[in-house]
């Protein structure tokens, strides 16, 4: 550890301000290192899996409607995400870097805190996608526009940008006279501010507000949402046509049970009992990466629309390049 001079810096003879931070991470774990080489593979394959799926709806003219407006911005932010988390864990981690400047560890708490909020409002989205799909399908078209979802989904961008730069904003007013040693693999808001000496209050209800509004609120719209569909779908006389419409809904339930059910289930586990840090440290890190990765497998690369753009792309690219070849020869 540094010394009290080196690691911290006094200003306006009332806040003081830690020059770094120390982040602790797992405790006592054997071969943790696996663990880091295991994130490692996770998010090369985040990379390729949502690189490839952002490149196909690209390039593919009948993928641009708003429901792959949505994908898109699902793998965007997925691939964000993921770049704002992993790669700093590992150089943390896995070459023993712990000590992070103050400045870097406020905006590497921004990113992470502001990718996974917008990707909890953009299950929203899909959710208002299948809603309208479901419930008024002869108006969809007409409801469901670029407009629209360009609208809303630059309303949850410019949400989460404000309600993260302000969350992470009152840090500043904290002051870090005594520990700091994070215990998180990043630099989490609630572990950091309950390491100051002077009063949080202000954090606390802005911490609150911050997981109401990331988490819970998108959880009880998407739940109304399929509180509407099933009503929907039990006026539909015929069982084939009701089970049709259920599996449009499947990837998405899917999506939506790996991103909140282990953050929820952690919570609870929290509030209710005591659950050791590492066991909280591992589910955390696995709900901040593993949905990344399996996203564009379960809602995008398994639709029949996407598959068979990836092979006409792949047909284009095998074509261009025989022919290519045939000039050279």
């Amino acid at each position: 550890m540094d010394s009290d001079e080196e690691a911290t810096t006094k200003f306006n003879n009332t806040f003081v301000r830690p020059a770094k931070f120390y982040l602790s991470g797992f405790s006592n774990i054997p071969h943790v290192k696996y663990f880091y080489v295991f994130l490692c593979f996770v998010y090369i394959m985040t990379v390729l899996g949502n690189g490839f799926l952002l490149s196909v709806i690209w390039l593919v003219k009948t993928l641009h409607t708003p429901k792959y407006m949505i994908v898109f911005n699902m793998a965007l932010t997925d691939l964000c995400g993921s770049t704002a988390l992993i790669p700093k864990l590992l150089d943390t981690f896995l070459f023993d870097r712990r000590y992070i400047v103050y400045e870097a560890c406020l905006s590497y708490m921004f990113f992470v805190l502001f990718f996974g909020g917008v990707q909890s409002w953009t299950l929203v989205t899909m959710a208002y996608d299948r809603l309208i799909a479901i419930c008024f399908p002869l108006r969809y078209h007409s409801i469901v526009t670029k407009t629209a979802i360009t609208s809303m989904l630059l309303f949850i961008w410019l949400l989460m940008l404000s309600l993260t730069t302000l969350v992470v904003g009152l840090i500043n007013r904290l002051s870090f006279c005594d520990s700091v040693v994070v215990k998180s693999f990043f630099c989490d808001h609630g572990p950091i501010y309950r390491l100051a000496c002077n009063d949080p209050s202000l954090n606390i209800i802005m911490a609150n507000v911050g997981v109401s509004i990331g988490v819970f609120i998108p959880l009880i719209f998407i739940g109304c949402t399929y509180v509407c569909i099933s009503i929907a779908l039990s006026k539909i006389a015929s069982g084939e046509e009701r089970l049709k419409a259920l599996k449009t809904c499947t990837s998405h339930l899917i999506l939506v049970a790996i991103l909140f059910l282990p953050f929820v289930g952690t919570n609870i586990a929290v509030w209710a009992s005591y659950i050791h840090p590492n066991a909280r440290i591992i589910n955390s890190t696995l709900t901040h990466t593993i949905p990344a990765l399996i996203n564009p497998i379960v809602y995008a690369l398994k639709t029949e629309e996407v598959m068979n753009a990836v092979k006409n792309v792949l047909y284009c690219f095998t074509l261009n390049l025989f022919k290519r070849k045939k000039l050279k020869i």
